[in-house]
């Protein structure tokens, strides 16, 4: 496992969380996150994007996400089915069109909606 301080070990969250700050500490021309939130809960994935919104300003960024809350702030989302891309547009767009995104919207905004009143 991964050892913190004092020989503490980092829970998934906390090595998440460290992997992000050694990326704005490198200052990347391009920001990935390859689902690298998944081991923190819904409002600690919020308070980090709400951080990183600032930071990632100006710069090119990918972020690789299953959760759907966080895709309502990129420029624009695609949407991949089965390794093909089967939509593309902003979160409204989407939404307006019906389709696979608007459907994954829906029912994942009220799983994550059951998870924040936990």
């Amino acid at each position: 496992g991964v050892i913190g301080e004092k020989g503490i070990t980092l829970s998934g969250g906390q090595r998440q969380r460290v992997t992000i700050a050694r990326a704005v500490l490198m200052n990347p021309p391009i920001f990935i996150l390859d689902d690298g939130l998944s081991s923190v809960d819904i409002q600690t994935e919020e308070r980090i994007l709400d951080e990183l919104e600032n930071y990632l300003k100006g710069k090119t960024s990918i972020l690789v996400t299953h959760r759907i809350a966080p895709l309502r702030r990129a420029d624009r989302i695609i949407v991949l089915e089965e390794g093909r891309v089967a939509e593309m547009g902003d979160h409204t767009t989407l939404l307006a069109r019906g389709g696979i995104y608007a459907t994954l919207y829906w029912e994942r905004e009220m799983e994550e909606e059951l998870e924040r009143e936990k």
